[in-house]
């Protein structure tokens, strides 16, 4: 009886040991299924981005969804595979760990993906080399200090030298001026005790400094009436340039949304909200639809996200103030910009992700448009489109293709 009970014992030890043992080897198999090509892993960063999975997930942190950092030790690639094609699916089936994973997270459902398995084993692999291969942060420059504690040179004159600079040349401006005055009186003491002077010399000697004399003169009359008449005409001038300019406007919504939060903070791509700047004219405000896909389980109690779910209640869209306005006689495709010429937001927007509430960054005139023409170069790198353009232009000049190059300057290019 008691070999039986110890044959149990070390049997059920060893059937122990060998489940560990392969559950290990799985693990490991699962970390090996992911692929280390850097080709692949750029294709997953970038997959990560246009599928803006950073809305919801980081790789070393939860967001609103679980970190991603050994995803493919936790769960097999087939049911990764599954779950991220229909999470939907998967929960209705009753799948323990799907279920577990809905529960958790205040029952907030993924939303399906139509990706390929080889798009999300590349993802995959994008996270594993985050994971293996976390990199370093930037280090800002301009916070950069010496041994000293002082600030780094960062090239060019800083401002306090330049204030000491103005200073200086202003006190020395006012020490010429005071020596002249010792000068010129010197010279009219010296001059009236010099004998043989003629009455008009005598009479310049002993004339006396008269302020009301020197405004009232001529002279001074016409250039205050100069100043006056130019200064009148540049307001004039800057004025009528400025009309329907709108630079640094910055209206009160609705709802008080801030970019510094979604953009900066949780670093919600743009494309995710604006859903149409990649594909058409308008970058499209988004409908409460998309807004309802995080704050349906997020900072519900919030007064500001209570008017979302009064404006989905009541199904009447959200009136939000429109900050940035062309003018009807000019045509701008946003896709032509973002998706063909790769401008980023920030270009025309601004620091967007550090704005609280969104402002007006450029002026969006006609010769701010022109001059971005006029100097940028075209990014013609795996775009067939350009090559036989590309090849012409190179024959001729060493100089890199401008925008202007290829029509950007044509009135019907915005007008038409």
């Amino acid at each position: 009886m008691v070999k039986n009970r110890t044959l149990v014992r070390w049997t059920t030890a060893f059937v122990f040991v060998c489940c560990f043992v392969f559950s290990s080897v799985n693990v490991f198999a699962q970390r090996d299924a992911v692929p280390t090509d850097p080709e692949i892993i750029a294709q997953g960063e970038q997959l990560f981005s246009e599928w803006a999975c950073n809305t919801c997930h980081r790789v070393d942190q939860k967001l609103v969804g679980p970190a991603l950092a050994g995803v493919y030790d936790r769960r097999t690639v087939d049911w990764i595979y599954s779950f991220v094609k229909n999470s939907q699916k998967l929960i209705a089936s009753g799948d323990a760990q799907a279920v577990a994973l809905y529960n958790e997270y205040n029952q907030l459902q993924m939303p399906s993906h139509d990706l390929e398995d080889a798009q999300i084993l590349a993802i995959m692999a994008y996270v594993r080399d985050y994971e293996e291969n976390p990199p370093t942060p930037a280090v800002d420059a301009s916070a950069a200090v010496g041994a000293d504690g002082a600030a780094a040179p960062q090239g060019g004159i800083p401002t306090a030298y330049l204030n000491i600079i103005i200073a200086a040349l202003v006190v020395v401006l006012v020490l010429i001026l005071i020596v002249l005055g010792i000068i010129i009186g010197v010279l009219k003491k010296y001059l009236q005790d010099k004998e043989g002077l003629t009455e008009e010399d005598q009479e310049v000697v002993a004339e006396r400094f008269s302020l009301l004399a020197f405004l009232k003169s001529p002279t001074v009359i016409g250039i205050v009436t100069f100043l006056v008449i130019a200064l009148g005409a540049k307001n004039v001038i800057d004025g009528l340039y400025t009309v329907g300019v709108q630079q640094g406007y910055a209206p009160e919504q609705p709802i008080a949304f801030s970019h510094k939060i979604h953009a900066g903070q949780y670093e919600i791509g743009c494309q995710y909200c604006h859903t149409g700047v990649e594909i058409g004219k308008s970058a499209n405000i988004p409908s409460v639809n998309i807004c309802m896909n995080c704050h349906s389980a997020i900072k519900t109690d919030s007064p500001e996200i209570q008017k979302l779910y009064a404006a989905q209640e009541s199904g009447q869209p959200i009136e939000w103030v429109r900050v940035h306005n062309l003018p009807d006689l000019a045509y701008f495709n946003h896709s032509q910009h973002v998706k063909v010429g790769g401008v980023e937001c920030q270009t025309c927007h601004g620091e967007i992700q550090e704005m609280e509430v969104v402002k007006q960054h450029a002026p969006l005139t006609m010769g701010w448009c022109i001059d971005c023409h006029r100097n940028t170069s075209l990014n013609t790198q795996g775009n067939a489109y350009y090559d036989k353009l590309v090849e012409l232009h190179n024959s001729n000049t060493t100089t890199p293709m401008k925008v202007t190059d290829i029509g950007g300057l044509e009135c019907a290019k915005c007008h038409y």
